[in-house]
């Protein structure tokens, strides 16, 4: 195939690298200029998250680009939420009631490390590393760029440039700053922070508790959440406010009140995790927040794509699966406008922004109902439900977990308005002794369809839709 225009990227991480790859089979002269070393040679985790959830959305990016055999050697499979209460007792909940569908832990630095190994395959594909973008000259298609180890500022000029450079993104930077054209940008922060720590593997390198789930110890104002690696660890999470509570990010300020905290409130996990107190002091306490902007683009000379258009929080586990499906949608997309970025661009944004506005609320929901709801007795009901409905009838109903993680044809907003009214329709009837868990299933299924269209007809007149 012949080399066709020059396409600049700044960022490698894991939706850059994606992009490269995908763009470097369309036969584009892709350049990539990444501000970290090259993670296949030196660690910097540094207290991000050293894996995530995978599932069907980010896979359809990978069947795009034909890995899939390789990225399913990285995959741990998780089939449900393991929910710890403060006594130890635990409790699985499946993601669904049908056997086919679950998402897999998967290694940050391994996907990002194959990624990058597959794009560098291509001939027409370099990737430049310990290069700090400073400033895009997005009038003129030019991007200023500082070297890390010898402090050199250069300039590279492309096509047009792309930017998946993460929440910090110096493009979306540019756009706000250099007040050309109205952009749009809003950050909000939750109150709370997060805090990597781990469980180790035994001695023998076996798990010290069950592998394929998700484990979340839900506290109300605050939980713990623990997935599985390769190497028979998991990476365990706190998420914790700063400043509220008997316990905080604030006030964790000894070994002693660290081991307090979690012998009072994560017992059992404590009993998993010798090394707690090392972590936490080692470890860094990071923001959650979510960053919506617009416009995306500027002309055809620039655009945004991944975190560095729509950061979220990570409690629908989507971040990269949502950064993935970008690359989906813009390829799509370049099939029907290739040769007019200017078109390409804008259409994209016009297909995509509603979607991932959309998965960024869902995220934020999910938060709340996993650090509480899931604990609740009528939340376990509907659930219970939802399973049910979905193992008897997996062709007729799927719940709003299902519809975000498993429906990949179907859209985030699409999925959030009808999975919203669903959980509005189950619980309301719950909560009025209208269904029980022990109810007739096809009664129930049929109450929950009139009752969600009702509702979405409401939401329509309300002006949702």
């Amino acid at each position: 195939m012949p080399n066709k225009q020059n396409i600049l990227i700044i960022g490698a991480g894991l939706c850059g690298s994606l992009l490269a790859l995908r763009l470097g089979q369309r036969g584009y002269n892709v350049n990539v200029y990444e501000m970290r070393p090259d993670l296949r040679k030196t660690d910097i985790s540094a207290g991000r998250s050293i894996n995530l959830a995978f599932s069907d959305r980010g896979n359809k990016a990978i069947k795009l680009v034909g890995i899939e055999k390789q990225v399913e050697a990285l995959c741990i499979p998780m089939n449900g939420r393991m929910i710890h209460d403060k006594e130890g007792n635990t409790f699985l909940s499946n993601y669904s009631g049908r056997d086919h569908e679950y998402i897999n832990s998967i290694s940050r630095g391994g996907l990002n490390a194959l990624l990058l190994d597959e794009a560098e395959k291509h001939e027409n594909v370099t990737i430049h590393f310990n290069k700090k973008c400073k400033s895009v000259d997005f009038e003129n298609t030019t991007a200023l760029f500082e070297d890390y180890i010898t402090k050199d500022k250069f300039i590279e000029d492309a096509d047009c440039i792309i930017a998946t450079d993460g929440a910090g993104s110096a493009l979306r930077k540019s756009y706000y700053l250099e007040r050309k054209f109205l952009f749009s940008f809003s950050q909000n922060y939750l109150t709370h922070g997060y805090k990597e720590l781990s469980i180790l593997p035994t001695k023998t390198g076996d798990y010290k508790t069950y592998k394929n789930a998700l484990h979340i110890w839900p506290r109300g104002d605050f939980m713990v959440i623990a997935l599985p690696n390769l190497d028979g660890s998991f990476t365990v999470t706190l998420f914790l406010s700063y400043d509220q509570g008997e316990y905080n990010f604030n006030n964790l300020t000894t070994p002693e009140i660290v081991t307090e905290f979690f012998q009072k409130e994560f017992p059992d996990a404590l009993a998993l995790m010798p090394n707690l107190v090392e972590d936490f002091f080692e470890n860094p306490t990071a923001p959650l927040g979510t960053v919506k902007c617009s416009p995306w683009h500027y002309k055809g000379n620039t655009l945004l794509m991944g975190d560095s258009a729509h950061a979220i929080v990570p409690f629908y586990g989507q971040g990269m699966n949502a950064s993935f499906e970008d690359v989906v949608e813009f390829d799509a997309v370049l099939d029907k406008f290739e040769g007019n970025w200017d078109t390409v661009f804008s259409e994209y944004e016009k297909t995509r922004k509603k979607d991932t506005d959309a998965i960024a609320d869902l995220a934020i929901d999910n938060f709340h109902e996993m650090k509480d709801h899931v604990g609740q007795a009528i939340f376990q009901e509907k659930r219970k439900i939802e399973q049910a409905l979905e193992k008897e009838f997996p062709n007729e109903y799927s719940s709003k977990y299902s519809l975000v993680t498993f429906n990949e044809h179907i859209g985030y907003r699409e999925a959030m308005l009808r999975g919203r009214a669903q959980d509005k329709a189950i619980l309301n009837m719950l909560a009025d002794k209208i269904i029980t868990v022990d109810s007739d299933l096809k009664v129930i299924l049929d109450k929950v369809k009139k009752e969600t269209e009702a509702i979405l007809e409401d939401d329509k007149i309300a002006g949702l839709k």
